[in-house]
């Protein structure tokens, strides 16, 4: 009995530190996952139970040729609340407070920003297990006023190990 405890006790203790605190199914939603037109990497993270994600990567992090801005990082220009529109893209956090429900299986209550308009939106995020994504991992990230309904829905993929971006 004593070897089967020192053993499940060296088995964990040899666990990354995130695998020994994972919450089940509820922390598959952590990690890097690419937005639906590869354009941008978010990372979701765990804070106070919730989950929450920031922009970590852009595929074109500067303004274009011909933009009145060119060559400057992009900003959070569209934000209705002009007191931040200076915020860099990089680094800004657009899913917030989001909960696991472990009847339906998905990660709702939150919200999601989208930069390229400027608003806020209800969202309701829902797993996929299938073979055509990178690593057979894909999400269905769905904002909405009102009711799911009344919404649009993307599909973002797990960034694959080899392509993860440090983030601290």
């Amino acid at each position: 009995m004593r070897l089967v405890l020192a053993l499940t006790v060296c088995a964990l203790a040899a666990l990354p530190p995130t695998a020994a605190l994972a919450d089940g199914p509820a922390d598959e939603l952590l990690g890097q996952w690419y937005t639906e037109d590869d354009g941008s990497k978010v990372l979701i993270e765990k804070r106070n139970g919730k989950y929450y994600g920031r922009i970590i990567w852009l595929d074109e992090p500067l303004y274009e040729k011909g933009h009145e801005e060119a060559g400057k990082p992009k900003h959070d220009r569209k934000n209705r609340d002009k007191s931040l529109t200076k915020r860099a893209i990089i680094g800004l956090e657009v899913l917030k407070n989001f909960k696991y429900d472990s009847r339906d299986g998905v990660w709702d209550s939150g919200t999601i920003y989208d930069p390229d308009v400027g608003k806020t939106y209800k969202c309701e995020i829902t797993p996929q297990k299938d073979a055509e994504a990178e690593g057979g991992k894909s999400m269905r990230v769905r904002g909405y006023i009102g009711f799911p309904a009344l919404g649009r829905t993307t599909i973002w993929y797990r960034v694959p190990k080899a392509e993860m971006e440090k983030t601290d």
